[in-house]
């Protein structure tokens, strides 16, 4: 009979691993960041086909200046419940000062207020033209 745990990989592709961890929501999103260099394991920068080991240390740099800090727990190489991927990293990213929390509170008024207002779609104009009573 075939044991339903797997023995755990010795090394796994960076990208595939920031996607099982739950870090990015896509695997072309976790290289994508790889590319543009918001990525670092181990004070290098890193490419998305590199070597995760258990162990690691990876930065991840986040909008607004942000950095994220993580140590490598454990690897795996498909898709967990998101409360084991939790478990796969070790967050060592210090909390934020309530300066930051203001700054971020003020970021997101500031975009809110920022964007411009979309067109109405289909359903949108059908509502609107019902309650000028110009449904035709």
């Amino acid at each position: 009979m075939k044991d339903s745990v797997e023995p755990e990989p010795a090394g796994v592709r960076l990208d595939v691993w920031l996607d099982v961890a739950c870090l990015f929501k896509t695997r072309s999103e976790a290289q994508k960041a790889c590319k543009s260099g918001k990525l670092d394991v181990n004070g290098q920068a890193a490419k998305p086909h590199r070597v995760v080991r258990v162990g690691d240390e990876i930065e991840i740099s986040r909008a607004f200046g942000r950095k994220q800090r993580l140590v490598v727990r454990r690897l795996a190489e498909r898709h967990l419940a998101r409360p084991e991927a939790r478990e796969l990293y070790e967050d060592l990213t210090p909390a934020p000062t309530a300066e930051e929390i203001d700054m971020r509170r003020m970021e997101r008024i500031y975009r809110a207020a920022m964007t411009p207002p979309r067109a109405p779609d289909k359903r949108q104009r059908r509502a609107l033209r019902r309650l000028k009573g110009r449904d035709d």
